[in-house]
């Protein structure tokens, strides 16, 4: 696991949705647990301007930088690099705190140059442009993840999306690498796509190295399993990629604000599970995801799903206590049910395969 100290200390600011904390839960409920030892844990390095450069416009990293000093974007700042506005606020660590988790992703490509596992949880910003932060993304490090990896000498990377957000970024910033192919399953008509645009739609191929899911409001565990299974793991198959990179943003959960889709984490852990041993390479990151216990419980799952350690149904009064300490100033986090702090696994969000689906996963595989 590639985490960092910066993510206990900072955050978005007000009533941002990520106010919350994230990371940091999940490395403590991790070592709380002990599934993290100190020789599985490094501490991220910070991404700099010119390991940025790999992807992102110069003058755009050379404005993040400025705005955390200066603390005020200037009308050419949100004008040009829409930052200080839509959702991309300048708070004390704008530049440094994703300029970690890039540098993470970056340091999973080097790591993985000869084969394993890497979970870096802060990863995951899939909206930032080249010269612009978008959807609360500020540096695009599953880009720049891939393109480590391709830099140590991978010659097919598979990507693929869990978030319930259209990993548009990562489609756009890879369209025309042959090399890469991106696979995003989404909520259909969710920021940033619009129902009548063709990005993020099931007929936008990404040049023909893109597959887009766009799935329905209450997509539930059995259409997540169907398309997975279905879909997406005979398309890995038939690409047979080097390496596996899996955004793995929990937004699509049923508990969280975001979304309007009805997953339980154990959807998530599924597929993390799934993936394992496809490619010699696999790089698990972040994304989105707006409900702190949600995140902590899920993403702490993930981490034991790809060490094989077992998920005890009650946990024990240490992570009880780290859990309980969490808050959250949204309505849903007033009377936060017992289960949030007292279990890690949601039960199962069982239901039926809907024609709409089942009409996708025959489009998808036409």
């Amino acid at each position: 696991m590639v985490a960092s100290e910066i993510y206990r200390t900072s955050s978005y600011g007000g009533r941002h949705p990520l106010s919350i904390p994230r990371v940091s839960t999940v490395v403590d409920v991790c070592r709380a647990m002990e599934w993290l030892s100190d020789d599985a844990y490094i501490d991220s390095p910070q991404a700099t301007a010119q390991e940025l450069a790999r992807f992102h416009d110069p003058e755009y990293i050379a404005a993040v930088q400025r705005l955390e000093k200066e603390q005020q974007a200037d009308a050419d700042a949100r004008q040009r690099f829409n930052l200080g506005v839509n959702g991309n606020p300048i708070y004390p660590e704008v530049f440094r705190r994703p300029a970690t988790a890039a540098g993470a992703s970056q340091l999973a490509g080097r790591l993985l140059r000869y084969g394993g596992i890497v979970h870096s949880p802060a990863g995951g910003t899939h909206h930032a442009l080249r010269d612009r932060a978008s959807g609360f993304c500020y540096f695009n490090d599953p880009v720049l993840a891939i393109l480590s990896l391709l830099d140590q000498g991978c010659d097919r990377v598979f990507y693929l999306d869990i978030d319930a957000h259209h990993g548009d970024g990562v489609q756009i910033a890879l369209s025309g690498e042959p090399r890469v192919f991106t696979c995003s399953m989404h909520e259909a008509g969710r920021w940033p796509m619009k129902k009548d645009e063709l990005l993020g739609n099931l007929n936008d191929t990404g040049g023909g190295q893109a597959l887009n899911l766009p799935v329905i409001e209450g997509f539930n565990d059995s259409e997540f399993r169907f398309l997975f299974e279905s879909v997406v793991l005979p398309l890995i198959d038939r690409f047979k990629p080097d390496a596996v990179v899996l955004q793995c943003g929990c937004d699509g959960l049923a508990d969280d604000p975001l979304s309007r889709l009805s997953l339980s984490n154990q959807a998530h852990w599924a597929a993390v599970r799934g993936l394992i041993g496809v490619a010699p390479r696999f790089l698990v990151l972040g994304g989105g995801g707006y409900n702190p216990w949600a995140v902590a419980r899920c993403w702490s799952g993930v981490w034991a799903v790809l060490n094989g350690f077992d998920v005890p149904k009650r946990l024990p009064e240490g992570v009880v206590g780290i859990l309980r300490s969490l808050i959250w100033r949204h309505s849903k986090g007033r009377n936060p049910p017992s289960h949030w702090m007292e279990t890690l696994a949601d039960l199962p969000n069982e239901g039926p395969l809907r024609p709409e689906i089942r009409d996708l996963a025959k489009a998808a595989l036409m």
